[in-house]
């Protein structure tokens, strides 16, 4: 798993190549809670405290489009690109 964000202590990661989930999506973290997020901002798997899933939606409209870029080269297993954090 890559991380490419971090913030308000949530990490954000993609793997290189996933079978579990064929939707694009990434990895958030806080703490012990971990969700898989499609880029609308659906969740796929998984759950994460109230708050911080709010941060992850906000983050997660911000940035489709490098969300669809990098799931593109983690496919390709090309090195992903870090996506700027909520501030």
């Amino acid at each position: 798993m890559l991380r490419i964000c971090s913030f308000f202590g949530i990490v954000i990661s993609m793997y290189w190549n996933e079978g579990a989930h064929q939707v694009p999506h990434f990895h958030a973290r806080y703490g012990d809670a971990e969700a898989s997020v499609a880029f609308d901002g659906t969740l796929i798997e998984g759950a994460l405290p109230a708050r911080s899933a709010r941060f992850v939606l906000e983050w997660t409209l911000l940035h489709q489009a490098e969300l669809e870029r990098n799931w593109e080269l983690a496919r390709a297993r090309q090195p992903l690109d870090q996506i700027d954090p909520l501030t």
